[in-house]
């Protein structure tokens, strides 16, 4: 039997009578949406008084209108469209008749108060761009609220690398979710520019008509290009005026309706306005300076490039890195410095092409098939297919219990969305304490317990378990020394997982456990997560990750340093930690103290560190704390699997290790150096030598195929769904191919 196209849900809180950019992206969400393979049911802000945007999506298979004003679907409905409450109320309505799989939302009111339906929590895609752009405009009542929206969505769509980095940063809970949806580019067949600079420099904007947009500054180029001896013409494409401030709104109408050779065309479709565009040959997206620290991409410098015209805008990092720092179009704040860059293309047809063929190039990555592409992936991890052995009819009922679940929640969010599956979690407030009616409950529920540490939970938990029950450990370093693997009864017990080769062998030698219930099931790098470009110079950029207790011995992370800055002193260490001060258990302890006191010490002291050391602050961020980390270093005494030099591969940087005890057992010895001198000597001929992108793609291929999220999902799915532990042959083989 088929699997049914997911069921999508679509609103913005956007004007579709109105050709903007929030309102391009409705209409292009809903063609991407359904290229994906969704059903698409597109809800409607306003009565629709023009049908430029609307009837193009009438003739897109998979995607269905939603009408409320015409079809009266709530009393009191105002000419101006729906307020965000009225729509999250219809939402909620049409969800309940007949549900949706994701629901996708644009509009920050909107998305607050999507995120308090219970209903809708979990299923929301939530487009983010109203938003504060910078910390100081932040407030903790912001904060607060995207946090709300960000634990209620499953996926938050961002356009930029920019824009997401900021998120993660500002709103833990981001982190995880957040993943990048660029603007999406549709360009009729029929609209191509010529790619030649005509006789006349004909200049096209299209979009609404604001003071940040520059658009009144715009209606002077034609007569500065002219005073510059070149024949120029201005072709506006709109119909909306911003009404504030009125005086202002009076001068723009009066620009483009009175202004020589600048010719005001109206609103039209968005195809017809691109054919038109494309007729021109420059773009203008030129934009106030106010406007220059946006996180947020333009559609418009997009679509204009897709047409393949030379596009005039502002110089941001965001452009940069999409164009080039060397582009020839950038402009500065005044009229005249547009019109300075205009005159330069338009006379030397080197520049013009050049122009011409970046912001092409630049749109390549954001057409309506790869927008397609990124959300099918996004739907497969939302909505994966049901395990080999389930059956969604009869779910297999499973409980994951513990004290602490920071190592867990990503598997147990994983098993809890496959189809045939269900999950609940038990969630102890410490180590021996919890709900014990409630625990007792769900052991007489279950068909699979997963016990998170080996604890006085494992030992509840086997004390219940019934004959025809599975019981699942998942041993760590902490608890192997302790009391608790004495006194669990092993014959009750049908696997205990560990992280790593040398553990597994080490539970087996300090337990006595039979060697066969002992298994090797290693811990997960989110691979596309971390995926992301690196800034530049990331080659001279160490990091460590967590440094208390004493045993991280981040003293020989200073002495790897130190060696580097004798070599080049552009070497730096990025160290994303909590203080060891902020452990109790930590600080409490005398020998523990005078380490961290002579440590830091050390480094106020000595030159080569004091300028050459950084302290980030312990966060969920390390994804995009990562992109400036070129080199993870490893300097521990001891580690059960450390995923830190892990994590900084499969984010396209290269892990450095010192040989702990099983080290070996799950990184490759390429990577493994005898002392923290072999270890500086080693970064410092990979980037001298110009190795480190071949050394940092070869060790992301390596971690990606050993301790990639599908591969590890799937050894955990098979274990909990039929019982079938991974081949410790093949794990090792795994890992000696990797």
């Amino acid at each position: 039997m088929s699997t049914p196209p997911p069921r999508a849900l679509l609103y913005g809180d956007v004007d579709l009578n109105i050709i903007d950019g929030s309102a391009i992206w409705a209409q292009s969400m809903a063609q991407a949406l359904a290229a994906a393979g969704c059903e698409v049911t597109l809800l409607l802000k306003a009565p629709v008084r023009t049908d430029r945007l609307t009837e193009p999506l009438t003739r897109v298979p998979g995607v269905r209108l939603l009408h409320p004003h015409e079809d009266k679907a709530l009393p009191d409905l105002e000419p101006r469209g729906l307020t965000p409450e009225q729509a999250v109320t219809l939402m909620t309505r049409y969800h309940e008749r007949r549900a949706f799989d994701l629901v996708v939302v644009r509009g920050r009111r909107l998305a607050g108060l999507a995120a308090q339906e219970e209903a809708l929590a979990g299923r929301l895609w939530t487009y983010l761009t109203d938003f504060p752009h910078s910390v100081g405009e932040l407030s903790a009542t912001a904060t607060t609220e995207l946090t709300e929206i960000a634990l209620a969505s499953r996926f938050l769509l961002c356009q930029t690398e920019e824009l997401r980095a900021f998120l993660e940063a500002s709103v833990p809970a981001a982190c995880g979710r957040s993943v990048l949806f660029p603007p999406v580019v549709v360009v009729p067949e029929d609209a191509r520019a010529d790619g030649e600079a005509h006789a006349r420099a004909r200049m096209a904007y299209t979009g609404k008509f604001a003071p940040r947009w520059n658009t009144l500054e715009m209606t002077e180029l034609p007569a500065e290009l002219a005073r510059r001896g070149v024949d120029a013409e201005l072709v506006m494409i709109g119909d909306k005026i911003h009404a504030e401030p009125a005086d202002w709104a009076r001068r723009m109408r009066r620009a483009l309706e009175d202004t020589p050779e600048v010719d005001w065309r109206g609103g039209m479709s968005r195809a017809d306005a691109l054919r038109q565009a494309a007729e021109c040959g420059f773009g203008l997206s030129w934009r106030d300076p106010s406007m220059d620290a946006s996180l947020e991409m333009s559609t418009k410098v997009l679509e204009l490039g897709a047409l393949g015209l030379p596009v005039v805008l502002n110089r941001t990092p965001m452009h940069e890195t999409m164009l080039g720092a060397d582009y020839p179009l950038f402009a500065g704040a005044d009229v005249s410095s547009v019109a300075e860059v205009v005159a330069r293309a338009h006379n030397d047809r080197a520049v013009y092409a050049d122009a011409a063929a970046r912001c092409r190039d630049a749109a390549a990555d954001h057409t309506l098939e790869r927008a397609a592409e990124r959300l099918r992936g996004y739907l497969t991890e939302a909505l994966p297919p049901a395990p080999a052995g389930a059956d969604p009819d009869r779910p297999l009922k499973v409980v994951v219990a513990g004290h602490d679940m920071k190592f867990f929640t990503r598997l147990a969010e994983y098993l809890d969305s496959l189809p045939g599956l269900d999950v609940r979690m038990d969630e102890w407030e410490g180590l021996s304490t919890h709900d014990q009616y409630r625990s007792r409950e769900l052991a007489g529920w279950a068909d699979v317990v997963i016990c998170e540490w080996c604890g006085p939970n494992a030992l509840f938990y086997a004390k219940w378990k019934r004959p025809d029950q599975r019981l699942i450990v998942r041993l760590h370093r902490f608890e192997l020394y302790a009391e608790w693997p004495r006194k669990l009864d092993i014959d009750k017990v049908d696997a205990v997982v560990c992280v790593s080769p040398h553990y597994a062998d080490l539970t087996r030698e300090l337990t006595g456990w039979p060697a066969d219930k002992v298994v090797v099931m290693p811990n997960w790098v989110d691979d596309e997560q971390l995926d992301r470009p690196k800034l530049s110079g990331v080659e001279y950029s160490m990091g460590m990750v967590g440094i208390a207790p004493s045993r991280k011995r981040l003293d020989r992370g200073l002495d790897v340093l130190s060696e580097l800055r004798r070599m080049d002193p552009r070497y730096t260490l990025s160290v994303k930690t909590k203080q060891p001060w902020e452990y109790w258990w930590v600080w409490n302890r005398p020998e523990e103290r005078a380490y961290f006191e002579r440590v830091y010490r050390r480094i106020q002291r000595d030159d080569l560190l004091a300028s050459g050391v950084v302290f980030d602050p312990f966060g969920p961020d390390v994804a995009t704390w990562l992109r400036r980390v070129g080199f993870m270093l490893s300097t521990s005494d001891d580690e059960s699997f450390h995923l830190a030099p892990a994590e900084c591969a499969a984010s396209g940087g290269v892990p450095a290790l010192l040989p702990w005890p099983g080290a070996d057992t799950i990184y490759d010895p390429h990577w493994i150096h005898d002392d923290a001198v072999a270890m500086a000597e080693s970064i410092h001929a990979t980037v001298s030598e110009g190795r480190f992108a071949a050394e940092a793609e070869r060790a992301r291929g390596e971690v990606t195929k050993a301790y990639g999220l599908g591969r590890v999902r799937s050894l955990w799915s098979d274990l909990v769904v039929r019982g079938k532990t991974p081949d410790q042959a093949e794990q090792s083989t795994a890992r000696a191919d990797a």
